[in-house]
């Protein structure tokens, strides 16, 4: 056998007894007479002994020939050490080696493989089968294989079904690009990746299977960022017979069995806030409210008093910065010029430092009374000390940038905390928005999402009024979930189709097969998918989703281990009766 033990097992209970372990060389140190290996593997690391006094004397030369990252086995006996090491499992005893091994000598790798490496995020990504050998990745892997055991515990105690989808389907328009598949029998035709199951999910619905779940690959190719991947994991979820009070009680339920199983946090009821209030306090459909800074409108405090700068402008708004009127005009004027960089696009910064009692130090002392700046402060729940930071402009685009602003101080003041859970509900968004360029309305989640029930009558005279009857769930100022309550009636479905300006015949061609399913028999149902990969990274305190992937692609879209995507040869070309661009 290659082993009797891994290299996290042995304890001093085992002391005396004779194992075989194998594993990579982390290091070697040589004291002359003594020479120590850690030996490690995916549970741990053992250390090694070579003495002169107890091994036989080939043994020194043949463990001074080992590099780092050699694979090697060894049988020996288990000692207690006499310098403990209290950070390992192991920590406690040793093997003293009586035979060595090498399975597989190894070349230096280009960068150390420990937690604090030297190696660059391309070089690692390059040879990502040694990044997942530091412990940091691996026990990132390692946290997302519990994460998912546990969500599967949940689902099916609660009568959930796991069933695949399939992943070659037809191109539908769900707002971002679809990765498409040639088919070779049918010359001209294609099936495209999906970007998610939610029409297969739907028809499983309509089938009668009640409550379904799938850990599923999703695709989209779109324009990509810093932490958004082509392809992404899902834990996607249906179920019939729930209004949205059932589908949220029980999906709050199973982020709150995994923040318990997988972070070791418990958390209360989530609060739940609109679309309209988040984007009012916070600027954004997915606040994080792990700390306060809430916005304030001062229109009626701030404009008419002669200050162009806020008169002319659609919205003035503020936040309450705690603590930070001891913030230095320099300090300031480095938050000016982050708000005025083109990523955000404020013109400018109005402060005002809160004082003990109505003193008040500001920018806009000129235009403003002492008693004018103590009545924004009320407006904005500030307190002696706190800093006062106010934008003006068109009212979208200010509360967008407020809303930068105010994470960018979270992160500052350091209120942004990693092992803090601070999730809720973002509830009642648009069902639809204007296209002007298009001429049409488009869905806001998809064409699937049903209206508020009370907003049925606007569909006909204000369909821009009409909310949907769709919820986000946001956790730290991340959406890892959105769902909403699906269209069952094809009457209704029929009409968001010629909303988003479907005729009959292209919706037909389009979404049939769906219609078709419908007119024998929906049940009421809705769902929500969580972005896994996000999650699992919000769990294990990580900023970039990478880190918890085993084989991630770059910024350019790119698998830098297989170096993919690349160019095939002309006879695929031809069998796929595809031609390359002359």
């Amino acid at each position: 056998m290659y082993r009797t033990h891994n290299c996290g097992a042995l304890r001093l209970d085992d002391v005396g007894e004779s194992v075989i372990l194998s594993g990579w060389v982390q290091r070697i140190r040589d004291k002359g007479f003594v020479l120590w290996i850690d030996l490690r593997d995916r549970y741990g690391i053992t250390q090694l002994v070579v003495d002169k006094a107890r091994t036989a004397d080939g043994l020194l030369k043949q463990v001074r020939a080992l590099g780092r990252e050699y694979v090697i086995q060894v049988r020996g006996e288990v000692v207690e050490r006499v310098s403990k090491n209290e950070r390992l499992l192991s920590g406690e005893i040793e093997v003293l080696v009586r035979e060595l091994h090498v399975l597989n000598p190894a070349l230096t790798p280009p960068f150390t493989l420990e937690d604090e490496t030297d190696g660059g995020e391309e070089l690692r990504m390059k040879h990502r089968y040694l990044d997942i050998r530091r412990n940091c990745i691996k026990n990132n892997l390692l946290l997302r294989a519990q994460a998912a055991q546990a969500a599967r515990s949940y689902l099916t105690s609660r009568d959930f079904v796991e069933i695949e989808t399939p992943y070659l389907i037809r191109s539908t328009p769900e707002g971002a690009r679809d990765f498409v598949v040639p088919s070779r029998v049918s010359s001209g035709e294609f099936y495209a990746l999906p970007q998610s199951p939610q029409m297969h999910k739907q028809l499983l619905m309509v089938a009668g299977m009640d409550r379904y779940f799938q850990f599923v690959r999703c695709f989209r190719d779109e324009d990509l960022r810093a932490d958004r991947q082509p392809e992404f994991t899902q834990i996607d979820c249906e179920m019939s017979f729930g209004h949205r009070a059932d589908l949220l009680a029980v999906f709050e339920g199973l982020t709150r069995h995994l923040l318990r199983e997988v972070a070791g946090v418990s958390v209360g009821a989530f609060p739940r806030m609109t679309y309209d209030e988040a984007i009012e306090k916070y600027g954004s459909d997915k606040p994080d409210i792990r700390f306060g800074m809430a916005f304030g409108e001062l229109n009626d405090l701030a404009q008419g008093k002669g200050f162009q700068v806020f008169d002319s402008q659609e919205l003035v708004v503020g936040i309450a910065v705690p603590g930070a009127a001891a913030h230095s005009r320099k300090q300031i004027d480095a938050l000016t010029r982050w708000v005025r960089r083109p990523q955000i696009g404020a013109q400018g910064l109005v402060w005002v430092k809160c004082d003990k009692g109505r003193d008040f130090k500001s920018s806009v002392t000129q235009f403003f009374s002492p008693e004018t700046l103590h009545k924004w402060a009320e407006r904005l729940r500030a307190k002696p000390g706190d800093l006062l930071l106010v934008l003006s402009g068109e009212a979208a685009a200010t509360r967008r940038q407020l809303g930068a602003l105010r994470l960018e101080l979270g992160k500052r003041l350091d209120l942004r905390k990693p092992g803090v859970f601070a999730p809720l509900w973002v509830t009642d968004f648009p069902l639809l928005e204007w296209d002007a360029q298009e001429k049409c309305y488009q869905a806001v989640h998809h064409p699937f999402t049903a209206p508020v029930e009370t907003d049925m009558p606007r569909l006909d005279s204000e369909p821009q009024k009409v909310r949907a009857n769709a919820y986000d769930l946001v956790l730290n100022g991340n959406e890892i979930g959105s769902g909403s309550i699906r269209i069952s009636d094809p009457a209704l479905q029929a009409r968001i189709f010629e909303l988003l300006g479907f005729s009959q015949a292209a919706a037909k061609a389009q979404f049939g097969f769906l219609l078709n399913a419908f007119a024998y028999g929906a049940p009421p149902h809705g769902g929500i998918a969580f972005g896994f990969d996000r999650l699992v990274a919000l769990l294990g305190g990580g900023e970039s989703i990478r880190d918890f992937i085993a084989f991630p692609k770059n910024n350019a879209g790119r698998d830098l281990v297989i170096d993919a995507p690349a160019e095939i040869d002309a006879a695929q070309l031809d069998e796929l009766h595809l031609k390359t661009s002359e």
